[in-house]
């Protein structure tokens, strides 16, 4: 389970077994997952999980509005992206990636002068300078992809 979810997420978020389990039976009492054992090829028996139609209405309604934070965290809103292809409406997707688009759109920095973003040509030091570019890179490299993606679902 835990290399599954490190496929999804890559190395940027790594999920402990003190998270994974505790998590995994909450959705089990919730509803959501079922869970059976099945043999395992070695001693140990396997867990096997999967959706309830209640988990998956639920995954789906959370990919249709997801959270603030999982809009505007680049880690978070990559786990958007691996399920969004689940949600069946291209119409639905769009408006997933527009509300990301739009967050990138409005204009932000790590750092602020007088209340104003500080741009990389303004940075004090080199280290500053090069997260602003690096990030400013990211940014316009995403969201032309961004742009494209909604072209291509709204086509």
């Amino acid at each position: 389970m835990k290399a599954r979810i490190a496929a999804l997420n890559g190395h940027v978020h790594r999920v402990s077994d003190g998270a994974l389990y505790p998590a995994i039976s909450r959705l089990v009492a919730a509803g959501k997952l079922d869970q059976r054992t099945e043999a395992g090829t070695s001693a140990a028996p396997r867990r096997i999980l999967s959706l309830t139609d209640e988990g998956r209405a639920d995954l789906l309604e959370r990919l249709r509005h997801p959270k603030q934070a999982e809009i505007t965290d680049h880690a978070r809103f990559n786990t958007v992206l691996a399920f969004l292809r689940w949600l069946p409406d291209p119409g639905e997707q769009a408006a997933v990636l527009r509300r990301r688009l739009d967050f990138l759109e409005t204009p932000a920095s790590f750092f602020y002068r007088d209340g104003r973003p500080v741009r990389a040509e303004e940075a004090e030091d080199p280290f500053r300078a090069g997260m602003l570019r690096v990030a400013r890179a990211r940014g316009e490299a995403e969201r032309a992809w961004l742009r494209e993606a909604i072209d291509r679902l709204a086509g």
